[in-house]
């Protein structure tokens, strides 16, 4: 057992029901701190004789973040003790997880309570393995459209008490109407409340705004099926011709690997394809299109909202000269703009380390750029890699017979960066 003597942070996970639920060791911790920093409905739950310090919640919550990390002590001697309340498990998009980016376990005594997701499962009778869980609590709506699939179960942190209605008009836009939308309310407490309805005719008044949901998707016969492996169709985006095209995309994703938390660059983005399968894959991939364009920039972001990647960083501006300010990369994709300057060796001098950069060229002159490229670095820095030439031909009517149409053929410069 740690000795929690030594740790004067405390993170306790809190019920519905609040002291009444918590354990003898929770409420000894509470009693133990001299400032107790939590939300106002937490902070009530406190008993009256408990004597120290409260502190509401700072609005936004990075700010109530850097207060705490500033009342870190220099020695243990002088540590006073503080303790946080949180809901449920605060490692589950909790106060916990944002802390832990900035002080060690080894300062942090965390007691979660049940996460809102275990109850759920254990009122509609879920496994928790078999269900994607997530959030909309303080974040778009449209991020709930990648999960959006045929027989999905999901399980959502709702921001407020118009989340239902409004996951309910998503689903029907979507062509998945006939979804079952579960509402329920102050999971865990005396309040408890659950009801349900078909989204497409979802007619619930608005409720509690402490609610979350669980919805299984159940498409209609014009149900507009996304998966979020890479190569969506070229209709799934609003685009103006200047479009990576679907088997051209699936090639380049699959060398770009998408990776949990890796940050992809998607240069001369056009529509942003590539940047929102990329992002599609995981929650938690990251990217920048960067696009010269106004009115590629508007498409960019039209279908980063509709095709459910909000968080998509969208920078108006001409590569390398934007570029100079952004986080290093772990990917890059170079869709257009190769006669622009030193625009390959700029992206390949940012790229992290075990990177991944992909470059397409259409034209004679970015061809050149790429073998140029090629030659000069091939097994420099541990560079791995290769050039490919793509060429796609569609079947298309001619008359009452159909013939091959030729696509224009994409050449494909694809390097690993060595450790």
């Amino acid at each position: 057992m740690p000795d929690i003597s030594k740790k004067w942070l405390c993170v306790i996970g809190i019920g519905e029901d609040g002291w009444d639920d918590l354990s003898a060791d929770a409420r000894d911790l509470l009693y133990e701190s001299e400032i107790v920093l939590g939300g106002e409905r937490h902070l009530k739950m406190l008993p009256k004789d408990w004597e120290g310090e409260r502190i509401v919640w700072s609005s936004p919550i990075r700010e109530a973040v850097s207060k705490i990390v500033s009342w870190r002590p220099e020695d243990s001697a002088s540590a006073q003790k503080v303790a946080i309340m949180a809901s449920g498990d605060p490692l589950c998009y909790g106060i916990a997880a944002k802390l832990l980016r900035h002080l060690p376990i080894e300062e942090i005594w965390i007691k979660p309570a049940l996460t809102t997701f275990s109850l759920m499962c254990s009122r509609i009778g879920w496994s928790l393995p078999d269900v994607e869980t997530l959030t909309i609590h303080g974040r778009p709506l449209e991020m709930l459209h990648p999960f959006v699939q045929p027989g999905a179960k999901l399980l959502v942190l709702s921001k407020g008490e118009e989340s239902p209605e409004q996951a309910a008009k998503l689903l029907c836009a979507r062509g998945f109407g006939k979804s079952i939308i579960t509402v329920l309310e102050h999971l865990g407490g005396r309040k408890e409340r659950q009801f349900s309805g078909q989204a497409d005719s979802w007619n619930h008044p608005e409720g509690a705004a402490l609610n979350a949901m669980a919805i299984e998707c159940i498409p209609e016969n014009n149900a507009n099926v996304l998966s979020r492996n890479p190569g969506l169709p070229d209709e799934a985006f609003l685009h103006d011709g200047q479009l990576t095209k679907r088997e051209i995309r699936a090639v380049a994703l699959s060398k770009l690997m998408p990776v949990v938390d890796h940050l992809l660059w998607d240069v001369g983005a056009g529509c942003g394809s590539v940047s929102i399968e990329w992002m599609r894959t995981n929650p938690r991939c990251r990217a920048v299109a960067i696009e010269k364009s106004k009115s590629r920039l508007k498409l960019i972001e039209q279908n980063s909202q509709e095709l459910g990647v909000p968080m998509l960083q969208i920078i108006s501006g001409s590569a390398p000269e934007v570029l100079a300010d952004l986080p290093a990369p772990d990917a890059v994709f170079i869709g257009g703009g190769l006669s622009s300057g030193n625009l390959l060796q700029t992206c390949w001098s940012a790229l992290k380390p075990g990177g991944r950069l992909v470059a397409n060229a259409v034209t004679l002159e970015g061809e050149q750029k790429l073998l140029q490229w090629q030659n000069e670095n091939a097994g420099k820095s541990g560079a791995s890699g290769d050039l490919t030439r793509l060429s796609i031909s569609r079947a298309e009517k001619i008359g009452k017979f159909q013939g091959w149409k030729e696509m224009r053929s994409v050449i494909q410069l694809a390097v690993i960066k060595g450790y």
